[in-house]
């Protein structure tokens, strides 16, 4: 490829991933806000304001071992091409939209592996997939659910048994402030776990094109970009999605969304420590519902999670299939 034409086409690809780091903001700030909105703690407006802050400065508490999975772990980078990472990040991006539009609470993180492995497979065939990172990824999405689940469930019924003799006037009071905590913990998972999927997309592009020279790295501007631009995107909201994560699912009170929150920060936690690319979106329905089902199971509406879970089951192939076909058609002026 001409040098010419080549840094124009690598210079619009860090822009198209950019622009689906805004949307990851954009859709998943419900997962980041939507306990302390529906609690009533924080105004909608301050809400994403206190969110975009923990996301953006998440890079100063964690590595970049989500990012290393993104850009090596999922396909084989040496596959890797400017069409392949076209059709992956179309893939994610119109998957997000279609989610967005009509406020299904899908999950960002998943819909870019799906555009991976479509756009990969579409070139090279299955064997273009790292096996061990895609079955890790798709473990994950069962796994980081119920681990958020199990930990707000075992949060909320620890935290009734030490305030069993306080008043509900006092609860509610203290759990208003330990909001502000918990919400800002989750706001730094979310900003240290998906930012770092975009960036190891743009750091497998840049060493595709030996913009990196024979080390695999990620350099330090496309971090503190990636988390600009998603603090940026978490700004403008996701109201659709804030309205089904915060009261579609379960009624909450400040103290139930302080164990949702807990619970969902510390699996986000452990799964960036691990490098594992999990799906906040997953992580935070999980969470809620068990604090729903630690009041009562007939307090989960059960039909409304039931089709979130059949979202996060369809994204992987729908973007994937979106994926290799935007590989295909870019073929087409190539």
């Amino acid at each position: 490829m001409d040098a010419t034409l080549a840094l124009p086409l690598l210079i619009g690809l860090v822009g198209v991933a950019l622009f689906f780091d805004f949307m990851n903001g954009m859709h998943d700030a419900a997962n980041s806000i939507a306990t302390i909105v529906s609690t009533r703690v924080l105004r909608p407006q301050f809400a994403v304001a206190w969110a975009a802050f923990f996301n953006f400065i998440a890079f100063l508490f964690f590595g970049l071992h989500v990012a290393e999975t993104l850009g090596t772990g999922i396909i084989n980078p040496n596959i890797v091409d400017p069409r392949v990472i076209f059709g992956a990040l179309m893939g994610a991006i119109v998957w997000n939209v279609i989610t967005w539009r009509y406020g299904i609470p899908s999950s960002s993180s998943h819909a870019l592996v799906g555009g991976l492995i479509g756009a990969g497979v579409a070139k090279a065939g299955v064997a273009s997939m790292v096996l061990s990172g895609v079955l890790k990824t798709t473990a994950a999405i069962f796994l980081s659910p119920l681990v958020g689940f199990l930990l707000a469930l075992i949060f909320v019924l620890a935290v009734s048994w030490i305030f069993v003799r306080s008043t509900p006037h006092e609860v509610d009071r203290k759990f208003r402030i330990g909001q502000f905590v918990s919400a800002s913990m989750y706001s730094l998972g979310h900003g240290g776990n998906d930012a770092q999927k975009t960036m190891g997309i743009i750091a497998v592009l840049l060493f595709s094109q030996g913009q990196l020279g024979d080390t695999f790295y990620v350099p330090f501007w496309v971090v503190i970009t990636c988390q600009a631009v998603m603090a940026l995107g978490t700004l403008f909201g996701g109201w659709r999605i804030v309205h089904t994560m915060g009261s579609k699912i379960t009624r909450l009170n400040p103290m139930q969304g302080f164990c949702a929150e807990t619970g969902g920060a510390l699996t986000l936690f452990m799964a960036t420590g691990l490098g594992v690319p999990v799906s906040t979106t997953h992580t935070i329905t999980g969470a809620i519902v068990g604090v729903g089902a630690a009041r009562r199971v007939s307090a989960v509406r059960w039909g409304i999670a039931g089709s979130i879970v059949i979202a996060w089951i369809v994204t992987i192939p729908a973007s994937a299939a979106i994926a290799a076909t935007c590989y295909w058609l870019s073929g087409l002026f190539s």
